[in-house]
């Protein structure tokens, strides 16, 4: 079934929840798609992680500038075989606001075809991500040249801290692969403002003694 097309974020916006959109058929590198899709600056790539990835550390290699995402990637991120599982932790720097993600996945039917996704968490394994309602979800396209968007209902990702993407599904093969993961978004701060309280020191009567006349001694007259 064919999508419609976007041609900006306000036509991208009254797209159904959990539908794609081609919004990348024309010349990305002379649009705005590279600054809007860099939130993969805003990663803390080191502590990204994922569950059942066939080698550890896959899943820092498919968070990439926008314009690097259909050269080939080295050590793609890879479901163990006969389970297309992926659980994806990913955490930011600071707070997005996250508009939009784009996935490109493997050839030859490795590409996941189902998106969940969950935010600010720290906790999650697969079972307890089952048990939990995602925040939104998609049915996934396969794609190897990143033309798909796949819009957020923004509403619900704001001050996102953390994202949880939860891979499941292929498109015939037993296990899934991934290439490219884009983050499309604003990025506000980079570290979570503390409030600051000023305590202003209850006066007490003792700390406040006038001196009595006739008590002129104890301050040396």
């Amino acid at each position: 079934e064919p999508f419609p097309y976007a041609t900006s974020d306000t036509e991208t916006h009254r797209m159904a929840p959990g539908q794609a959109c081609c919004a990348h058929d024309h010349d990305c590198e002379a649009s705005e798609c590279g600054p809007a899709y860099s939130l993969y600056k805003h990663i803390d790539l080191p502590r990204v992680r994922c569950l059942n990835e066939q080698d550890p550390t896959s899943a820092q290699n498919v968070f990439k500038p926008w314009d690097k995402r259909l050269e080939p990637t080295e050590n793609p991120l890879r479901s163990n075989e006969d389970d297309t599982e992926l659980l994806v932790h990913v955490p930011f720097d600071g707070a997005v606001k996250l508009k939009a993600i784009c996935v490109i996945g493997g050839p030859d039917g490795t590409s996941p075809s189902k998106l969940k996704v969950y935010i600010n968490r720290d906790d999650l394994d697969f079972s307890l991500a089952e048990s939990l309602p995602a925040v939104q979800e998609w049915d996934l396209q396969s794609q190897q040249q990143g033309l798909l968007d796949y819009p957020t209902m923004q509403s619900k990702f704001n001050g996102v801290h953390s994202l949880d993407m939860l891979f499941t599904g292929s498109f015939g093969a037993n296990f899934s692969e991934i290439h490219f993961i884009g983050l499309k978004g604003d990025f506000s701060d980079r570290k979570r403002q503390a409030v600051e309280a000023v305590y202003e020191a209850r006066a007490m009567p003792e700390d406040h003694k006038v001196p009595e006349e006739g008590h002129g001694s104890h301050y040396g007259i």
